[in-house]
């Protein structure tokens, strides 16, 4: 029988759940309800156009990784976006928005399970902020990254100097915010319709075998399982954190 030192792991998550992991998993859902109901209203517009710029960020640093040159970042009202760019490897800029999104919003979600990596992710989203105001934003998104900026910014300092724990929460939520805002964008936009100008109809263009709704299907797993694997890694870090 293999023996487990306190140290390791708990994989299987067997000391799950007790109170703080349960008060993790409410809110989570809360979040995940709340949008739902708060979906068409202004109290959740701020966050759908920040996830809207995660996920013009997701091309911009594939262009980066590819070799590529980002010359504008956009964000506009109507939670539409655009990156420009030049060079890079298209068939890994273009799927990099809805995928990037995803990603980042499961990575958020992981990162809240832990008071120092929710600090970490919000570090990041705050440098991505304003790492893209250098990228010839137009207004709309200088004033999401600006607010955004400032927001997490001001919970950062409450979180150390104030009250513990606010920040896990708050990263949390817009891990859950931007991950769904995937979900909903690539069911919306490749699913239920195709989209002219759309990713997935750009990487029907590019590879023509690509059909935009069987990308969109993809997508779409790819995202539930973003944040299924945040939700879980989470309540490691929580499991772990409470042993």
């Amino acid at each position: 029988m293999a023996i487990r030192s306190s140290n390791d792991p708990d994989w299987n998550l067997e000391k799950c759940c007790e109170s703080v992991e349960y008060v993790f998993m409410a809110f989570y859902f809360f979040y995940i309800v709340a949008n739902f109901v708060l979906w068409n209203s202004m109290f959740i517009k701020p966050m759908k156009l920040v996830a809207v710029f995660v996920h013009e960020m997701g091309h911009a640093t594939a262009c980066w990784i590819t070799g590529g040159k980002v010359n504008k970042i956009e964000v506009y009202d109507n939670e539409g976006g655009v990156t420009e760019f030049q060079g890079g490897c298209r068939c890994l800029v273009i799927p990099a928005g809805y995928v990037g999104g995803a990603f980042w919003g499961g990575f958020l979600v992981a990162m809240s399970g832990n008071r120092i990596g929710s600090t970490v992710s919000a570090g990041v989203f705050v440098l991505a902020n304003i790492v893209t105001l250098f990228y010839s934003p137009n207004s709309t998104l200088v004033k999401v990254s600006v607010f955004f900026i400032i927001v997490t910014g001001i919970f950062m300092f409450l979180d150390w100097y104030v009250y513990d724990p606010i920040l896990q929460y708050v990263t949390l939520y817009y891990g859950v915010t931007i991950g769904f805002f995937s979900v909903y964008d690539i069911y919306d936009d490749l699913i239920t319709r195709t989209v002219e100008g759309s990713d997935a109809h750009a990487c029907h263009q590019l590879i023509p075998c690509c059909f935009p709704r069987c990308v969109g299907v993809q997508f779409i797993i790819v995202a539930l399982a973003f944040q299924a694997l945040g939700l879980y890694f989470a309540l490691l870090w929580l499991v772990q954190e409470n042993e």
